[in-house]
């Protein structure tokens, strides 16, 4: 699931995820629309932005972090902002991983390698 409040990225966001295999994903533009998808659909990832009207990145975090069912999914959090109290936010939050726009495929694809390899470990 790709959630940012603008279509360019999430645009960009799925470009990456179809050019490394993945073609299977939805779109929200905001947390309260990827809080609905999430209860309503199966979903095994999230890529969510921070800064997002209705309900940010960090809520919907707090949100899938503190649901049973939901809880299990890694969450990658990408940001335009690199300070450190967000990184650390993100952490105590639940976040899987962080990454600082504007990244590149590459960046997405080392990240996503390293939560799905965590996940592989701990199961």
């Amino acid at each position: 699931l790709i959630v940012d409040d603008f279509s360019v990225i999430r645009r960009i966001i799925r470009s990456f995820l179809y050019e490394l295999g993945h073609d299977n994903f939805a779109e929200a533009e905001d947390g309260e629309v990827a809080l609905r998808l999430l209860r309503s659909t199966k979903f095994d990832f999230v890529i969510t932005d921070v800064n997002m009207p209705k309900m940010n990145g960090f809520a919907l975090l707090e949100a899938i972090k503190g649901d049973d069912s939901l809880k299990h999914i890694p969450v990658l959090v990408v940001t335009a902002e690199s300070r450190k109290e967000d990184i650390m936010r993100a952490v105590r939050c639940g976040a899987a991983g962080f990454i600082v726009k504007p990244f590149t495929k590459a960046t997405l694809e080392g990240k996503m390698s390293m939560i799905l390899s965590k996940l592989t470990i701990a199961t």
